[in-house]
Formats: structure tokens, sequence, C-alpha cells
């Protein structure tokens, strides 16, 4: 065993920890092993093995994401009738990625202004964080006519909420658990565990009716400890189109204030879900009026079609200026060895945008129009599932709202629809509204009848 007299420590460990993949090929090689240790022969040709092992051989494969995994399914299928209903991102009414006039006239104006390229500071765009609170909270708020709002521009909804779980995890002084309903967006337990919190859950859909699962959803925030955080989808709910009725979203205010919860909203459709938004913004609206110190993430990818440009912000609703001040400070904390400072020219679009009597009135009414055509979609879907007398009750494909509908379709249906109908959706059969025109409906409702009658 003299030879080995020239490897390291580091060395055996590394051909030791290799297990099953590098004893196979020491075992060709002619090498031995025994009683879990490894014999080995010629030290030149254990150096030569060592090299040839990959420090990322142990990498596990990670599972594919669901949703992207649709659209790569979608792509692959040459079926000139194939519908993509999973990805959430707007269409027109041919299929078509929609860009917003008012966004193609924000960027004229930006464009002649010769605007420069410079680093925006590490909070991003004041001239668009102080709109976008704006449009949140309402003018006449008065946190925000105070000076009392923490805001600061994020990498859209996704960094908000980063940003958000970061800060709560650092400085929330009670428990450190987010309750998140059942079902949630897919990204938000990886984003809230990854910020360091527990994540929970509190019952929200009920699968018998289609619909809110209200009285689960009052137990289960009743039934959390004191002073938990409790995120909630401000409009529009995702993935299952459900929201609480006004009343019911007084009733939750009530529920999280009894309780001393910690309210973290998550706006990612601003106007998208109604078409109007003042109406969309009720919750956030009502639970500040009563005091609630609330957390909000909000996103311009849906409302402005700004997908891309990763247009967001977080803000938290504080005390005091001097404690906006400093929790300010803290946010610049987080965000600086995140990714330093946000880009500029998305924000430079919205926040032209809101700035701008003209073109707000404009977007307002961009907005309102591809709320409708989604609401449209939905009455037309219904109608064509009634008069085929497709088995089922489908009236929440109506009473849903924004961009999503859960079909309550099962995995058997989802699976026979991609399959033989080339209708590519989620497993758990939820649909982006936005997938569906003129064109493709009526296929739509034909294959889903035959799938829900077994007859596909």
């Amino acid at each position: 065993m003299d030879e080995i007299n020239d490897l390291n420590e580091t060395d055996i460990v590394l051909v030791i920890d290799a297990n099953n993949t590098v004893n196979h090929i020491a075992l060709e090689r002619g090498f031995h092993k025994s009683n879990t240790r490894m014999l080995f022969g010629d030290a030149k040709d254990l150096l030569s093995l060592r090299a040839g092992v990959s420090t990322w051989a142990n990498v596990p494969a990670g599972p594919p994401d669901p949703i992207l995994g649709v659209t790569e399914a979608f792509k692959a299928d040459k079926d000139p009738r194939k519908i993509n209903l999973g990805v959430g991102a707007y269409r027109d009414g041919d299929g078509k990625p929609y860009i917003l006039p008012s966004v193609q006239a924000a960027e004229d104006k930006i464009s002649a202004s010769k605007a420069d390229k410079e680093y925006l500071p590490i909070t991003g765009l004041a001239d668009f964080t102080k709109l976008a609170a704006k449009l949140a909270y309402g003018a006449d708020s008065a946190p925000l006519n105070e000076g009392r709002i923490a805001v600061t521009q994020s990498i859209s909804g996704t960094g908000a909420l980063r940003i958000g779980g970061a800060f709560l995890a650092r400085h929330y002084p009670n428990v450190k658990a987010i309750y998140l309903p059942t079902p949630s967006w897919g990204n938000h337990t990886p984003i809230f565990r990854d910020s360091g919190l527990e994540v929970k859950n509190y019952r929200y859909f009920d699968k018998k009716t289609v619909g809110l699962d209200f009285e689960g959803l009052k137990a289960d925030l009743k039934a959390a400890p004191e002073k938990s955080i409790v995120l909630l989808h401000a409009c529009a709910h995702n993935p299952t189109g459900v929201d609480p009725t006004p009343a019911q979203w007084n009733e939750i205010s009530d529920i999280v204030k009894e309780r001393q919860l910690f309210p973290f909203f998550d706006m990612a459709y601003q106007g998208f879900a109604s078409g109007d938004t003042a109406k969309d913004a009720y919750a956030v609206r009502h639970f500040v009026k009563e005091g609630h110190q609330i957390a909000l993430s909000q996103s311009f990818a849906k409302n402005m079609g700004l997908y891309g440009e990763r247009v967001g912000a977080f803000s938290l609703v504080t005390s005091s200026p001097e404690e906006r001040a400093r929790v300010d400070s803290q946010l610049k904390i987080i965000v600086r060895p995140m990714y330093s400072n946000p880009p500029i020219h998305g924000a430079r679009i919205a926040g032209t945008i809101l700035a701008d009597s003209v073109l707000y009135k404009q977007w307002e009414g961009e907005v309102k129009g591809m709320a409708d055509r989604i609401i449209s979609m939905r009455d037309t879907l219904y109608n064509s599932l009634k008069s085929a007398g497709t088995p089922g009750e489908w009236g929440h494909i109506k009473s849903q709202i924004g961009m999503f509908s859960f079909t309550g379709l099962s995995q058997p249906q989802t699976r026979a629809l991609a399959e033989k109908a080339h209708i590519y959706m989620t497993a758990d059969g939820r649909i982006s509204m936005a997938g569906l025109n003129a064109k493709n409906i009526e296929y739509f409702a034909e294959s889903v009848d035959k799938a829900v009658k077994g007859n596909l």
C-alpha cells in the first residue's frame, strides 16, 4: 500500500464518497472494495480515476416546471388545431401577444426624451414607485399622504415577494410562519421557504362547489397562532379565479385583526380582474383603512403587458415617517446583495403611463378591454357547454374572475385533451382564459364536452 502515500486525505475521501459510480469504474479497472473501504492498486491509476469524476456528479435532476412543460409540449405539437392554455400571458383575439398602445406611446415618449441608461438607486425609480403606491393604496390613502409607506421597486411580483419574505424573516418580531391559501401560485412556497419563513396553509378552494371554501378559510385563520403571517391574493386568485366578495373581505379583515395576524397581499392583477383598478384594490384599501399594517407585492406584467420588463414594487405600511425611513434602510440592505438595483426601462414605461393623464386614461381603457375580452370568453364557454349538455355544473366558469379558471376537469381528462385534442393545460385543470378566442373556443368546448362524456 506504499503507492497511496502520495495521496492526501482529500484524494481518498473523494474516491470513497463517490459511491456507486466510482466503485463501478474502480472494479472494472481492477480495484477492489472491502468493508466500504477501497483497496487500491496503482496510485497513478487512482489519480487518473479521480480526475475523471465530475464535481457535480451527485447533483440530482430537478423536476420539470409544470407550466413551462405545458408550453414545451405545445411547441412540439404540429397539429394546426393545438391550443396552449397553460401560460399566464394575455393574448389578443387572434391568439397573438398583445403590446398595449399606451405602452408603445410611452416608449415613444421615452425615446424622444433621449433618457440615459444610468444605474437606478437601490430602491428603484422614485417617479415610478410613488405612483405605483398611489395606484394600489388610492390617492386618498392616509398612510400614503402622511409619508408612512416604505416602497421599493422590484423584479416584478416575484422579486417583490422575495424582498418581502426576506424582510419578514429578518425583522418581523413574531411568528415567522406564513400561511398560504390552498391552492396558491406554485412559486409562493419556494419563494417564502427560501426566504427563511416556515410555510403553512389555510383552506381556500372547495373542489365540490368549485368555489370559495369560506367557512374553512375562516376556521383556519382563527386557528392559526396569533401574529402569524397570512398571504392574501388581492384579486383574481391564481390559480382558481375565485375571489372573496367585499363582504367576505370585511370578515377576513376582522379575523385578521382579532388574531393579530400580519396580512401580506399579492396583487399581480390590479385592473385585470374586473377591468376597474379601484375595484380590484378593494381588499388592500379596506385593510389599510381598518388600521392593518400590510405588506404588498405589485406586478405590472399582466395589467401593462410588461412581462419581460420585470416591473414591480414591494411596500410596507409603517406607523410614522421616521419608522418608514428605518424600514427603507433595511430594504436597501436586502436588495443590494440580491441584485444591487432594478432595471430602468420597464419602470420608465410604467411611470410614464401613470404620470401622464392622457396615457393613464388610455391605459385604463385598454386594461378594461383585456378584462372584458376574457369575461366574454367565459360567457361563451359557459353557454357552449350548457348547450351541449356537458355533464356537470359549469356556473363557476362565469363566476370566477381574472386570467385563470379552475375548470374542475380531472387529470385523466386533461391528459386526454392533450393527447387526442392537442389542447394543453396544467394537470389540475387550470386554464388561462386569455388563450381562448373566437377562432378556437368552439373547438375547445366540443373537446371538453367529449372528454367529460368519455367520447374523446
